[in-house]
């Protein structure tokens, strides 16, 4: 019988994990989009938070006036918080870096600070972060005993971070994921890259020797719900592929999984001139990333060959 029980015991331990109650914040994007998907699938249930000022959902909030409806009835578990306006979606005027700074850090400290107080917090809080910590790295690699950069990014990602100082304090287990390049072919930089190096436009960016350090969307999803099970993963953790790669084999290895010739590089004064800023921190600064307390914690990556995962993400392409 005692046999029979430690068989059973590994089973009635995942039964019941699946049932967690989970709160995502910035539900809308790609990240918690597929987030939505898997975790509801291992059978957890899903909350988002609303940003509707007349939503009767049972969480809502207005970071930018520090409101925020949290009903502790539903008894969550987690909370995931993925806020944050796009960094990519136009030139960096002084009005935009505001709105990525604020975006992520109010949403965060609020969000961070109701949790702090309520009666019955969640186990476990999972707040994004970003890679941009680092700051530039070129050619050393770096992890998560690595100091902050000193540029805009790695501002932003530290403050990030700090903001969600009271629910560590509140004994909230907390975990910064800081989430390098998401490779999918519903959104983020892959899908805008799509168009170009299809009609054969494609080609490296600067000198193509910045490295570019990157995760699947597939095991995106998968480190989170690892993260949900894992209690002894905590702190800053670098969601990121094993072996990051510079731009110059990032574009030959797209080109050759979408069999299409990258000819067309994109010198520096290019960037500087169409993107400004932005250009010189999204594209040409090298942040050479080691997914150091994952491997530790044995966490075995689904895509950790650049080749394999565009392969994958393209095996249903019909052009």
């Amino acid at each position: 019988m005692l046999i029979f029980f430690k068989c059973l015991l590994p089973l009635i331990i995942t039964q019941l994990r699946l049932n967690m109650n989970i709160l995502i914040t910035g539900a809308s994007g790609l990240i918690a989009s597929a987030l939505e998907k898997s975790l509801t699938k291992a059978g957890h249930t899903i909350y988002k938070m609303d940003r509707s000022r007349q939503s009767s959902a049972p969480f809502n909030w207005c970071p930018a006036e520090g409101i925020i409806h949290y009903d502790e009835s539903k008894g969550i578990h987690a909370v995931i918080n993925l806020a944050g306006s796009n960094i990519s979606d136009g030139r960096w005027t002084d009005k935009k870096k505001k709105e990525i700074f604020e975006s992520r850090i109010k949403s965060t400290e609020l969000l961070s600070e109701t949790l702090s107080k309520l009666k019955s917090p969640p186990k476990t809080f999972i707040s994004a972060s970003a890679i941009g910590f680092y700051g530039e790295t070129g050619n050393n690699k770096v992890n998560e005993e690595d100091l902050d950069g000193d540029d805009f990014l790695a501002t932003v990602a530290k403050n990030w971070e700090q903001a969600t100082i009271p629910a560590i304090n509140a004994g909230i287990r907390t975990v910064n994921i800081r989430t390098g390049i998401v490779l999918s072919t519903q959104g983020g930089a892959l899908k805008q890259m799509l168009l170009p190096f299809k009609l054969g436009l494609g080609g490296i960016v600067g000198n193509g020797k910045q490295y570019m350090s990157w995760v699947s969307i597939n095991d995106v999803t998968r480190i989170i719900e690892f993260i949900l099970n894992t209690d002894s993963v905590k702190g800053p953790l670098n969601m990121v592929a094993p072996e990051a790669v510079t731009n110059y084999e990032f574009t030959k290895s797209l080109g050759n999984a979408l069999k299409r010739p990258t000819l067309f590089p994109l010198p520096n004064i290019g960037v500087r001139i169409l993107f400004g800023e932005m250009g010189d921190a999204l594209l040409l600064t090298s942040i050479r990333v080691t997914p150091t307390k994952l491997l530790n914690h044995g966490y075995n990556f689904t895509n950790h060959k650049l080749s394999d995962t565009f392969n994958s993400l393209f095996k249903n392409r019909t052009d």
